[in-house]
């Protein structure tokens, strides 16, 4: 392996890949660093939204990217109780795909590193772990990994924490986030879909219970919420009454609920919410989940990572083209993307407090409010979530260049 590139990319997830595939179309010469020795890690977040979808568009590769297998999610709905709601709409959006798509993660994945490795300066690396940062005057100048074959090091002008909640690279840099608090984990499962299912993907929430039923074509991919810390008590009353439950959250599936026949085919998802004060040191530059942790509330957590990448590459191409980004260059990623972060945090804690608390809570009959009863009546009002959700805050848009295609030879 080479051992010096100008940026390299701790964590081969939507951030990092999007970002080594914008930084290599750029001429930019980028390692990638995956842990695993592939992308097939299941129950990952698969919302393709039209956010990405126009970045998609802006690269070229919307029309080969929606070959791949998928389901299309145009509207988001709910039941509060007894009452079904429209949540968002995605028809009004002014962009080319008005919908959510739905992908397997190690499918955009394998996309996005087959596309980036048509650029000579683009080096994906699997099975390669950062263990620890290498610190020089004061700031970053590479990391220190395993690889198949040992230890080794690699220096780098810039390195990026693209590696996730649990970031080895931030937490060896001494940068720590701030705990926004979540007040549920998510049990995630899959049951068998038959033809004659309803369609819709969709969101359940009654007193003490809440649940997701996602449309992947020959299976649903469910999320039984329940209160933060409780999946061992889950555990302990027994797969029996877990199973029973979920018949009577998802009657039309009762008949399939007994496809779940040990634990171990129940994923906890752990949520977190959090984020940086400081995203950045010199030499290093925290993005996605790295630098934010976001609720799955709206899905929105990969296409913000995805939209910190598009920003971090729109900014940093020129100064990697010289060399060492300087702090202030680091600090305007920051405060480009800083903004977005804080109002979709601020929401999903909203919506934890308001909504799945007092949901999981079960001290109270559950009705939708006056806001989202006047949203759900008045189809216009639906495009502010439809909005947020599908576009987020300041959604970005590809602005580096494409250098030519040259072969790797």
């Amino acid at each position: 392996m080479p051992k010096t590139f100008r940026c390299c990319i701790a964590g081969g997830g939507p951030a990092g890949m999007m970002l080594g595939l914008l930084l290599a179309r750029a001429g930019v010469e980028v390692a990638v660093l995956e842990k695993h020795a592939d992308f097939l890690r299941d129950f990952r977040g698969d919302t393709i939204h039209p956010s990405t979808l126009e970045v998609m568009h802006e690269l070229g590769l919307l029309e080969a990217f929606l070959r791949l297998p998928h389901q299309e999610v145009r509207r988001l709905t709910g039941q509060v109780g007894d009452v079904p709601i429209t949540l968002a709409d995605f028809g009004c959006l002014p962009t080319r795909c008005r919908f959510i798509a739905m992908m397997p993660q190690w499918d955009f994945l394998n996309f996005l590193a087959e596309q980036a490795s048509r650029y000579p300066t683009f080096h994906l690396h699997m099975q390669v772990e950062v263990t620890g940062v290498l610190e020089e005057a004061g700031g970053v100048a590479g990391v220190r990994v395993t690889t198949p074959h040992g230890p080794e090091e690699i220096r780098a002008d810039l390195l990026i924490a693209a590696d996730g909640r649990s970031s080895t690279v931030r937490e060896q840099a001494g940068l720590r986030p701030r705990e926004l608090g979540a007040p549920m984990d998510v049990l995630w499962f899959r049951l068998s879909r038959r033809p004659t299912d309803p369609e819709e993907t969709t969101g359940r929430f009654d007193r003490g219970h809440i649940f997701i039923r996602i449309n992947r074509g020959e299976h649903w991919q469910c999320g039984y919420v329940i209160p933060k810390g409780a999946a061992e008590t889950v555990r302990q009353r027994g797969l029996d009454r877990f199973r029973a439950e979920l018949a009577t959250v998802m009657p039309f599936a009762a008949d399939r609920v007994g496809e779940l026949r040990e634990w171990e085919a129940v994923k906890l998802l752990s949520v977190q919410v959090n984020r940086l004060a400081q995203w950045y040191r010199p030499g290093l530059l925290c993005i996605g989940d790295a630098a934010h942790a976001m609720s799955p509330i709206g899905g929105v957590g990969i296409n913000l990572a995805i939209q910190d990448a598009v920003a971090a590459a729109n900014l940093l191409v020129e100064p990697l083209r010289v060399g060492r980004p300087a702090p202030d260059d680091l600090r305007r990623v920051q405060r480009r993307r800083d903004l977005p972060t804080r109002i979709i945090q601020g929401l999903q804690v909203l919506a934890q407090r308001r909504l799945i608390a007092p949901a999981l809570a079960g001290t109270v009959p559950l009705a939708p409010s006056l806001p989202v009863r006047i949203m759900t009546r008045v189809p216009i009002l639906r495009r502010l979530p439809a909005r947020v959700i599908g576009l987020g805050v300041r959604p970005e848009h590809v602005e580096t260049p494409a250098m030519p295609l040259a072969s790797r030879g």
